[in-house]
């Protein structure tokens, strides 16, 4: 496992404009809470981090298999990819 780096999925994936910029989508429409955002560098949706109740961006890489997510933070610019568990 690489824990620090650049791997080929980090390599050739797009950076969408978010699909929303009010905070997690799901969470949103749930009336749920999140701790921290996560923009899928595939598509664009926002979901909220491990650290929230809902963990829905580990859902939605899991449902669509969009494997890295950056940030969505303010001042935080790191990408984390889910195929291959490398913080970039």
């Amino acid at each position: 496992m690489n824990i620090m780096g650049i791997c080929e999925h980090m390599l050739t994936t797009p950076d969408p404009e978010p699909q929303t910029t009010l905070g997690c989508e799901e969470c949103l429409e749930m009336g749920s809470r999140w701790v921290h955002l996560r923009k899928c560098l595939e598509c664009g949706h926002v979901g909220c981090c491990d650290s929230s109740p809902n963990r829905h961006a580990t859902a939605h890489f899991h449902k669509d298999g969009h494997p890295v997510v950056r940030s969505f933070e303010p001042g935080e610019d790191w990408r984390w990819c889910f195929v291959d568990n490398v913080l970039g």
